[in-house]
């Protein structure tokens, strides 16, 4: 995944949420449960929090005032206690214009790469000269709060794919399941499975090439499909199929529509609806 993780450029899902100072805390905690909620549902459960600072030897480095700076870094660390999250903080790896609060993930061979990201930054509204109209009817400045949940895009996928050995979460993987007919006289049942469960909002394929069972069974292993549905004689009889999962062989029959609402639940997070 080298070539994900080292890129010429990358694509952030950079945003800026525009705040009075009064709302900073408010804006930066909803911001923080957003990025956990994104590493969660990517099966990012631990990683570290850091808190990246100033370093105080080398104030040239950054903008602006520096109580101003300072005042950013303990905005970020009081929102951090208040969400009860375990953090270090780290001086020397602020942005030059503001402090930040970084997602590190480690890697499959253990390296620490930053994703998410939330930053509060007093300075670029001041550069901009940014200004509201406050209840007293007088302009003052806004605080600008950076936010990116997965930080690089190409990174967050790097690391997700090594994590997860390319069995991506069922929400997010391409094909979700592949319905695979025996022999040719099972292909137009199977094209009925799927248009069923395409209509329920799911993502899949039917395997109709000239060849065996067995090897069908074993390409769809190697791309790592979540889920198989195998339909023959005795299947198309009984309207169901005989369902398969990834590493776990086989799980028995059942009907098209049960299995539909096993994955809708196991998508939502409640697998044992």
């Amino acid at each position: 995944m080298h070539g994900l993780s080292r890129v010429r450029g990358f694509t952030q899902d950079d945003a800026h949420i525009f705040c009075t100072p009064d709302q900073v805390q408010e804006e930066f905690l909803n911001v923080l449960e957003l990025t956990k909620l994104v590493l969660a549902k990517a099966g990012f459960e631990k990683f570290t929090a850091q808190i990246s600072l100033r370093d105080l030897s080398k104030p040239e480095k950054y903008l602006g005032d520096p109580a101003t700076f300072a005042r950013a870094e303990q905005d970020i660390i009081d929102a951090v206690a208040k969400a009860g999250l375990e953090a270090v903080q780290v001086p020397g790896e602020a942005a030059f214009y503001g402090p930040k609060l970084d997602f590190m993930i480690k890697d499959a061979i253990g390296r620490t790469w930053q994703l998410g990201t939330i930053q509060v930054d007093y300075n670029l509204p001041e550069r901009f000269q940014l200004e509201y109209i406050g209840a007293d009817n007088q302009a003052h400045r806004p605080v600008m709060i950076h936010r990116a949940p997965f930080g690089s895009m190409e990174r967050f996928i790097s690391i997700l794919i090594e994590n997860t050995t390319g069995k991506l979460p069922l929400w997010l993987a391409p094909d979700q399941f592949a319905v695979l007919p025996i022999g040719e006289g099972h292909i137009e049942y199977c094209k009925k499975v799927l248009a069923q469960l395409e209509e329920a909002g799911l993502s899949g394929y039917v395997d109709d090439r000239n060849e065996t069972i067995g090897r069908k069974i074993r390409d769809t292993e190697l791309k790592k499909v979540p889920y198989m549905l195998i339909a023959g004689d005795k299947e198309m009889e009984a309207g169901v199929v005989a369902l398969r999962k990834q590493s776990e062989g086989d799980k028995g029959a059942v009907t098209v529509a049960d299995f539909a609402s096993q994955l809708l639940a196991e998508i939502e997070g409640n697998p044992d609806a």
